[in-house]
C-alpha cells in the first residue's frame, strides 16, 4: 500500500472517530435539555450523524481505491470532511 494514501486514511479516519465522540457528547448534552430545546437538538444531531455516514461512506471509498486512484477521491474526501467539520462546530457552539 502506498504509505501516503495509508496515512491520509489513518488521519481521516482518526478525526471521524474524534467527530463522532463530540456527536456523542452533544447527544448527551441534548437528553439534559429541556423538552423545548431537545427536539431541536435531536434533529441537529441526526443531520450530523447523516453527515458523518456520508463521510465514513467517502471513507470506504477511498479505502477501496487503488494506489493510483486514491488521489483523484481526495477532493470528494475533503469536501464531505469540511462540511461535516463545519457542522460539528457550528452544533457545538449553539449545544453550550
Amino acid at each position: 500500500m502506498n504509505n501516503a494514501k495509508e496515512a491520509y486514511e489513518n488521519k481521516l479516519q482518526a478525526q471521524l472517530n474524534a467527530w463522532k465522540a463530540e456527536i456523542d457528547k452533544l447527544k448527551a448534552r441534548a437528553d439534559k435539555a429541556e423538552a423545548e430545546s431537545r427536539l431541536e437538538y435531536y434533529q441537529e444531531i441526526e443531520r450530523l450523524r447523516a453527515m458523518q455516514a456520508a463521510a465514513n461512506e467517502k471513507l470506504i471509498e477511498l479505502k477501496a481505491a487503488g494506489d493510483n486512484a486514491w488521489e483523484d477521491l481526495k477532493t470528494g474526501v475533503e469536501n464531505a470532511w469540511n462540511s461535516l467539520e463545519s457542522a460539528v462546530k457550528s452544533a457545538g457552539s449553539r449545544f453550550k
